[in-house]
């Protein structure tokens, strides 16, 4: 990776991210902490609220494997940063792949024209919509919506945004939030529903699900699976779908969703003290993949454990001294 960074000019200290190009990002985790919110200024404002963080890494395009937990071994700087922010990024960019698999398939593989007889079942549009099927293209067959109904904003709800649904008929005048937060042990991030506009209070036992059914009839998105995936995402920008990409002397561009979370994130980088700022905050989030589990524990200094330890035990031996002292004395058993 050293090799791979260049300062395209050294005089203003700008970073040149074109070696982004070569690297995929790897979902490896998140982890919740509790910190005092500074945007609580009412009564009712929830003082500790919940920071949720994601912690991902960049792997070489040649060796990320889907498959792996780590995503590589080798050639990598891991990375942390807002839970908020990373979505932003990832959901972006998956609607922009999406975007163009649909483009690519319809000018390029599923070779469908519009039929001229309009009573035609099998016209331009069916023939397209059984392409993506026969593709497992779901997301690109356009569904028609009932107009009373909006279709769930999932890049709205995961800045924990109010609920709108309900009405104050039907729940008492109570504010609810949807919101991403972390499950199944830090392995993958779902959706929830909260009762603060932090998004640290579920709405009930069960993360919000049961509240969210109640009132839209329906099930929570992204609330029994995972909004993100474990799959390598690439930082090569795609090409255009009409355009012949084996052209070498194409000019290779870097996805701005990679930019924005690279420059963003706290970096813990082993390129010879590149940067490894967010190096030790990283070590006290272990992420242990155990059969596809996650499990984030914190972990602190050794020293500050032993110090602990030391205080624990000394503490006791203390407590049992003086019970001993006080139980002679009630004796009078004591020998001057």
């Amino acid at each position: 990776m050293a090799n791979a960074r260049k300062l395209e000019n050294a005089a203003d200290d700008e970073m040149d991210m074109a070696w982004l190009v070569d690297y995929s990002i790897k979902f490896q985790g998140c982890h919740h902490i509790t910190q005092w919110n500074d945007e609580a200024d009412g009564q009712d404002d929830v003082r500790i609220a919940t920071k949720r963080l994601v912690r991902f890494r960049l792997c070489p395009v040649g060796t990320c494997d889907d498959s792996s937990s780590g995503g590589c071994d080798s050639g990598y700087g891991d990375y942390i940063i807002d839970m908020q922010m990373y979505l932003e990024a990832y959901l972006q960019d998956l609607e922009e792949l999406h975007e163009w698999t649909c483009q690519n398939y319809e000018q390029n593989i599923c070779d469908c024209e519009d039929g001229d007889d309009k009573d035609d079942a099998f016209d331009g549009e069916q023939c397209l919509n059984n392409c993506y099927a026969n593709y497992g293209l779901d997301y690109c067959i356009e569904e028609e919506n009932d107009d009373d109904r909006e279709e769930f904003d999932m890049m709205q709800a995961a800045e924990c945004a109010q609920f709108e649904g309900g009405n104050n008929n039907n729940n008492n005048g109570v504010e609810y939030f949807l919101g991403a937060y972390c499950s199944d042990q830090g392995g993958e991030i779902r959706m929830g529903m909260f009762t603060d506009d932090a998004c640290s209070l579920f709405a009930d036992d069960y993360a919000g699900t049961i509240t969210y059914k109640n009132f839209m009839g329906e099930s929570l998105p992204y609330s029994e699976q995972s909004i993100v995936g474990m799959e390598c995402v690439p930082c090569e920008q795609l090409g255009d779908v009409n355009q012949d990409n084996s052209n070498t002397n194409t000019e290779v561009e870097v996805k701005e969703a990679c930019e924005q979370l690279y420059d963003t994130a706290g970096k813990c980088e082993n390129i010879g003290g590149y940067n490894q700022n967010a190096c030790n905050f990283m070590k006290g989030i272990k992420v242990i993949r155990s059969d596809g589990v996650v499990q984030v524990s914190s972990g602190g200094s050794k020293t500050a454990g032993t110090f602990i330890g030391l205080f624990a035990v000394t503490t006791v031996a203390l407590g049992g001294y003086v019970y001993y002292l006080k139980t002679k004395l009630g004796n009078g058993a004591i020998n001057l």
